[in-house]
């Protein structure tokens, strides 16, 4: 990002408090970033002991979740940020809930990954649109957090984009389920527990596209919120002018 940066304060603890924050969301997204990875990998290869693994990191992602938003609310109180400083603050505060939310969407991925192996039977259908979806909300994730590490609006934008996409692939692939078990009544219990971690993955899509807003915020102090690919992009251009 070309013009926004930790600016150097009077304090050179300010400075270093404000990159901390950076580091300290940027681990916590590569936490999150693999725990997603292995919920996917552990539903798709039958994995309970991966999924096992996806319930316990869990517990690290809600230790770091309150103790980030422990050193957001120090920062604020001891230095009174103003400006593009107060931004990062309050970007890192919303993008932390983000990442513990998609954390709690793989820990409901890694839980399926279980109930699907627990019973008997056949690969249920699902497994191709859940493996195409999960590549898309994986790139998602990866795209917003560097985003974020490179304060970096077009990959924002592309990320937001991106997520469009996923939400059209996961309504096609519910439409394809909910015809699947009308025709086949027994793989109903079998493919609802793909559809919930369909499910949970296109949530961890809108999540990044969160993250990515975010990002705008940060850098351009607009709040895309609620708004369309077109209009982020005409707003941007003009406030570019």
């Amino acid at each position: 990002m070309e013009n926004l940066h930790i600016d150097q304060h009077i304090s050179k603890q300010f400075n270093t408090d404000l990159e901390h924050l950076r580091e300290h969301l940027l681990e916590l997204g590569g936490i999150v970033e693999e725990q997603v990875a292995d919920a996917v990998q552990a539903i798709e290869n039958a994995d309970s002991e991966l999924a096992e693994k996806v319930l316990r990191t869990e517990e690290e992602v809600d230790r770091r979740e309150v103790a980030l938003d422990e050193e957001c609310t120090l920062v604020i109180a001891r230095r009174q940020p103003a400006a593009s400083d107060l931004r990062l603050v309050l970007m890192v505060t919303k993008a932390n809930r983000d990442l513990e939310r998609m954390g709690d969407e793989a820990d409901k991925i890694a839980r399926m990954a279980i109930a699907l192996n627990d019973e008997s039977g056949s690969s249920p259908r699902g497994f191709i649109e859940l493996r195409h979806i999960a590549i898309g909300v994986q790139n998602l994730v990866n795209q917003a957090l560097d985003a974020f590490a490179r304060f970096d609006v077009q990959m924002a934008i592309k990320v937001v984009k991106e997520d469009s996409q996923v939400d059209k692939d996961y309504a096609s692939a519910m439409r394809s389920l909910a015809t699947y078990m009308m025709e086949d009544p027994r793989s109903i219990s079998r493919v609802m527990n793909v559809i919930w971690a369909l499910r949970s993955l296109e949530r961890i899509g809108d999540h990044a596209r969160n993250i990515a807003e975010h990002v705008i915020y940060l850098v351009h102090g607009m709040d895309v919120r609620h708004t369309s690919v077109g209009d982020i992009e005409a707003q941007l251009e003009e406030h570019q002018r």
